[in-house]
């Protein structure tokens, strides 16, 4: 049998309340100056303040690149990159949702290793650890503060580059719950159905083992039980948290059972529009499992299993039944939560389905996948999504 590695950071501090512990715990390891990556929204709402004189009580200095794009391009990495060694930081962290922390992981990779953030697309390219990284999460979907995936955009080339490698995952992850509550409706739709895509692909994952398994089936319960009231009730302080312990165990799951063709077209999609990631996941999610489930046993037996995790009653169905359940499940919470129907309400055109198609084939999130499509497929099922 292959070897199977877990990456995870060495701390995860998840609950309410729990942002004054990791500051603690960033002057404990003798860290003094840190480059806070964030976007002008957070700044605005004051909680960048707030961290920042929290830090400042404690002892650590800090200066505040918040010029993050909802997609992280290389020239963000490179700008930010450029505050850092001017400040002299010796540390990173990253305050938001999946888009400073790829942001700061790419900064923190690229301050060691040299080079540019170009340079690290693919798998396991660079030599050396990036600078010690903080991940404190405002959102509930991504796991990028607590994963070793970076995704960032390379405007010349109008693709998401995705970047998987050991070193950049965080030394330290922080999931407060406080932290979340005033997360705007759409935002915690399109992050929670980010999180129920990365428990499903990594549940029919080639490389999913029982370890993942666990995670990511007990990931989609608490999303099904929990991402309505969320979204519907965003001051439901319990529902954050529990929808925190949901992304966090997808993020364990997809982390080391890697993903699949959802991400690797929606990727393609968000690159090439400016689109939010979440809801191009969400609304690939059912196609593209239902191409999985129509060319491999395994997959539709799996997908039988979420469908079982989402509350249906597949008891004596057979597989491909069991896993037409599974989809409507789906289709079903991202109805409940307001994303969009089809890719063509964002803006997608049918014209440029053969570039996306090839690009898709070149990410790294498919090779993973239970299938491995033709270009053809690829393009059938995005034209499935418009």
């Amino acid at each position: 049998m292959a070897t199977t590695t877990f990456f995870i950071p060495s701390v995860n501090l998840m609950g309410a309340g729990c942002l004054q512990d990791a500051v603690q715990q960033i002057a404990a390891h003798g860290w003094r100056k840190a480059l806070v990556v964030t976007d002008a929204p957070l700044v605005k709402t004051g909680l960048v303040g707030r961290v920042t004189e929290l830090l400042g009580a404690a002892g650590v200095t800090s200066v505040v690149f918040d010029h993050v794009k909802p997609n992280p391009n290389v020239a963000n990495v490179e700008d930010g990159l450029r505050l850092l060694q001017s400040a002299g930081c010796d540390c990173v962290i990253s305050l938001g949702g999946g888009s400073p922390h790829d942001c700061a992981k790419g900064i923190a990779l690229v301050a060691t290793n040299g080079g540019r953030i170009t340079d690290y697309e693919g798998l396991d390219k660079s030599a050396k650890p990036q600078l010690p990284l903080v991940a404190i999460n405002t959102t509930a979907g991504t796991a990028s503060e607590m994963t070793r995936f970076c995704i960032i955009t390379d405007d010349t080339r109008h693709v998401k580059m995705a970047i998987v490698d050991k070193h950049t995952t965080p030394v330290l992850s922080v999931n407060d719950p406080d932290l979340m509550v005033g997360m705007p409706a759409s935002l915690t739709a399109a992050t929670g159905m980010d999180a129920l895509t990365h428990a499903i692909e990594a549940y029919v994952s080639t490389a999913a083992n029982p370890i993942t398994d666990a995670c990511a089936l007990q990931a989609i319960r608490l999303i099904q039980q929990h991402l309505r009231q969320a979204v519907h009730h965003g001051d439901d302080v319990a529902a954050r948290e529990q929808m925190a312990y949901a992304q966090f165990l997808a993020g364990m799951a997809f982390n080391n059972a890697s993903l699949g063709f959802v991400h690797a077209m929606a990727h393609q999609l968000g690159g090439f529009y400016d689109l939010p990631h979440g809801v191009c996941n969400a609304i690939l999610l059912p196609h593209v499992q239902a191409f999985n489930a129509a060319h491999s046993p395994t997959a539709a037996k799996r997908l039988g299993e979420v469908a079982e995790a989402m509350g249906m009653n597949v008891e004596g169905m057979l597989p491909r039944v069991a896993a037409e359940q599974a989809l409507q499940a789906i289709r079903t919470l991202s109805h409940d939560v307001g994303i969009p129907a089809g890719t063509a309400q964002l803006g997608a055109s049918p014209d440029d389905i053969p570039k996306l198609a090839a690009n898709a084939l070149k990410d790294a999130c498919g090779l993973t996948n239970p299938v491995q499509p033709s270009l053809q497929q690829v393009c059938e099922v995005y034209r499935a999504a418009m």
